[in-house]
């Protein structure tokens, strides 16, 4: 019975004690009672615990990423000078998007069996793209509605670039992700137009952006703070935003190499990054 009860936590790590106290009943054994499941299943090692929720990535965009890692393992503040850095991200004007649960041993936070795939913008009140480099942060630019590859085009031409020329001059280098409509043919244009070098950046890869811990950062400045609308909620993330040190972008960029080297180390599984 120890040992079917361990075999269907192992094959999934969500089931609940519930579904294992199914799973392992049959007509010639006794029934174990969930507190009899949750007490072997401790004594195995196998705690309750939050899961760590990262992105499924696939073997493909697993070899790409070590790849770029490697690439990019040597690089310091003077590779990454005049990159800016940018991703849109969603804050929830009331409350969290739930909290799930999961088994694992003590230790095992970061390995892939016991993570929780998760899909971009489950939903929220207000999104916003921003961006920063090594010399300033940048603007932060709410999104209404749908942001489609026009909605990006104009936020590159008419937010970004001119904050990139007075800050950075005429040479910098932009970074993005490959959401499809930041690499859509029309944003594509955009940026031969304009002569913009982007960054060659490997899919699936949050983990190797500093702007994912700018969006903490911002988070933690606004924990305490409460919002009674989107307008409202928009103007506290602006001004926070606004007043990051430039020893928090230091810090980030500085951890370049670290990042980079988790990769290497994870065979190209997301890391704690």
């Amino acid at each position: 019975m120890d040992r079917n009860i361990l075999r269907a936590c192992r094959e999934d790590p969500r089931h609940t004690s519930t579904d294992i106290q199914v799973s392992v009943t049959s007509p010639n054994e006794p029934v174990p009672s969930r507190k009899t499941i949750r007490r072997r299943l401790q004594v195995a090692g196998l705690h309750g615990r939050r899961p760590l929720k990262k992105p499924f990535v696939s073997l493909k965009n697993r070899k790409a990423r070590v790849e770029w890692a490697k690439q990019h393992l040597s690089w310091g503040p003077r590779e990454w000078a005049n990159h800016i850095w940018s991703d849109e991200l969603k804050f929830n004007l009331f409350g969290t998007d739930g909290i799930q649960w999961i088994r694992r041993p003590i230790g095992s936070r970061y390995a892939p069996q016991y993570q929780c795939p998760t899909v971009k913008h489950g939903g929220g009140s207000v999104m916003v793209w921003g961006c920063f480099s090594d010399t300033s942060m940048g603007p932060l630019k709410r999104i209404v509605g749908t942001m489609d590859r026009y909605v990006f085009e104009d936020i590159l031409e008419n937010t970004m670039r001119p904050w990139a020329k007075a800050n950075l001059g005429r040479s910098w280098v932009f970074q993005q992700d490959n959401d499809p409509k930041y690499t859509s043919g029309h944003v594509a244009n955009w940026f031969r137009r304009r002569r913009v070098d982007v960054l060659e950046w490997p899919s699936q890869s949050p983990d190797l952006n500093p702007i994912e811990h700018m969006w903490e950062e911002l988070e933690r400045r606004l924990k305490e703070v409460r919002a009674s609308n989107a307008n409202q909620k928009f103007a506290q993330l602006e001004a926070a935003w606004k007043s990051i040190p430039m020893t928090v972008v230091q810090t980030l960029l500085d951890s370049m190499p670290r990042r980079c080297q988790a990769v290497i180390d994870a065979k190209g599984y997301p890391t704690k990054y």
